[in-house]
């Protein structure tokens, strides 16, 4: 049941990717994604300034939960948050970086490959990614995201941990152990996030729903 749960508030529908940036797939639920370049000329990105100015040609890729996405300067990462938490890494000079969107801390007994849902397993993923690209995961800015309690109510008569807390807990523990520079973070409080990182710039655009917390 908590399962479920999880899924069904991060769950948000797959867009696609292009063969010429990296896409990691590590689990099989949600299918084979459809991979395609888009234009984003009409495309209006929630809480993107007017302003910023869109190549036509970027890749715009939406992270479903589990997923690993890393790329270079010409991607743009989406997703929707709930109790889950997206972790980003940007290099400021080489200008390649990714997202990793866990739904839980980790899990008892390790698969025979590496799974993008668990946050330990995810941050596996960046060092892995980032000895590919010959930097150091020390050389990334690290922003967090996400961690929401999508039952508030609830939290408030029980005073149980929840789902979002042990989130948000795994995601600083990950910070600390590998001396990570933390530039930002977006954590906790109810509800559900939207938001969008460009690699390109190392910017990221949030916009956070809350939840009624009474």
């Amino acid at each position: 049941m908590k399962t479920f749960l999880i899924s069904f508030f991060c769950f948000i529908t797959l867009h696609a990717a292009t063969a010429q940036t990296r896409r990691l797939f590590h689990r099989q639920p949600f299918g084979k994604p459809e991979r395609h370049q888009r234009c984003l000329e009409a495309d209006h990105p929630v809480d993107l300034p007017q302003t910023m100015k869109k190549p036509a040609t970027d890749i715009d890729i939406f992270l479903q939960p589990g997923e690993f996405y890393f790329g270079n300067a010409s991607t743009r990462i989406r997703t929707l948050l709930g109790s889950c938490v997206a972790i980003t890494l940007w290099h400021p000079t080489r200008l390649v970086g990714g997202m990793c969107h866990y739904m839980l801390p980790s899990r008892h007994k390790p698969g025979s490959q590496l799974d993008g849902k668990y946050a330990e397993e995810a941050m596996e993923l960046f060092l892995l990614e980032a000895a590919r690209h010959s930097t150091q995961l020390e050389e990334y800015q690290v922003k967090l995201f996400g961690g929401g309690n999508m039952f508030p109510g609830y939290g408030k008569k029980t005073a149980s941990t929840t789902v979002a807390d042990n989130n948000v807990a795994a995601a600083h523990r990950l910070v600390a152990r590998h001396c990570l520079q933390l530039s930002a973070e977006d954590l906790g409080r109810s509800g559900h996030r939207n938001f969008i990182f460009d690699i390109r710039s190392g910017h990221v655009w949030v916009r956070h729903q809350r939840l009624n917390e009474s």
